[in-house]
């Protein structure tokens, strides 16, 4: 674990618009994703529902709202279904706004309102509003590597990497059915989970593939043990 630290809120403006413009230069939004059973259309689109759903939950922090991410998992999945035959432009118009709305409320995120407990749904509560900014950073970038559309792990800043890596390495300590694995970047970090038996080695980016979406380009072990569900 390297203890990498960074402020979220200083990625997220850059890393939205170079995600607006990949979608910009889309040929289509029907094309297959990393996100199994979604088009390039649902990606954008979630991202874009996910603004709107961090801004409710900035809201229901800060103000008292009570608001929830979202109302309910069902009308969350019709939303996207709904926005995903938009065209590319329509697409990036969708992610720029929603994209400015967020960016106008979550500064009114203060220390205060750190421990406040965030519901995806009534009900699931799922973190704490000290979670917002590193949750729509690690939405705007993942899912732009999930477009499949010339953008990957490799082109995110090495801190950002360093960061998402512990975030990864950190959440596999907490599961029951994590595999005892060594990770180690060919940069010349290392993190261990459980007993660390089993070295997967490569680089930053792959590592972080391989944890986030299962991709096993780049990344070396023998055998490369299976990661729990739901990654």
């Amino acid at each position: 674990m390297t203890g990498t630290r960074i402020d979220p809120a200083q990625y997220v403006d850059a890393h939205t618009a170079r995600l607006v413009a990949t979608t910009r230069a889309l040929p289509d939004a029907a094309g297959p994703t990393l996100c199994e059973g979604w088009t390039r259309g649902h990606v954008v689109t979630h991202v874009a529902r996910n603004a709107d759903g961090l801004a409710r939950l900035v809201r229901s922090a800060v103000d008292g709202t009570r608001e929830t991410m979202y109302a309910s998992r069902e009308q969350r999945n019709a939303d996207i279904d709904e926005g995903a035959g938009r065209s590319p432009a329509e697409l990036a118009d969708d992610l720029e706004r929603t994209a400015a709305a967020y960016a106008a409320e979550a500064p009114r995120l203060g220390p205060e309102h750190a421990g406040h407990a965030l519901e995806r749904t009534p009900c699931d509560v799922r973190g704490t509003a000290a979670d917002v900014p590193m949750m729509r950073l690690r939405e705007v970038t993942w899912h732009h590597v999930d477009l499949d559309a010339g953008f990957g792990f490799a082109d995110l800043e090495p801190e950002l990497l360093l960061a998402f890596l512990d975030e990864e390495a950190e959440r596999l300590r907490t599961l029951d059915d994590a595999p005892d694995v060594t990770l180690r970047s060919d940069e010349g970090e290392e993190w261990t989970i459980g007993l660390g038996t089993t070295s997967v080695t490569g680089s930053r980016a792959a590592l972080l593939g391989w944890l986030a979406r299962g991709l096993t380009d780049g990344v070396s072990a023998d055998p490369l043990p299976r990661l729990p569900d739901g990654r």
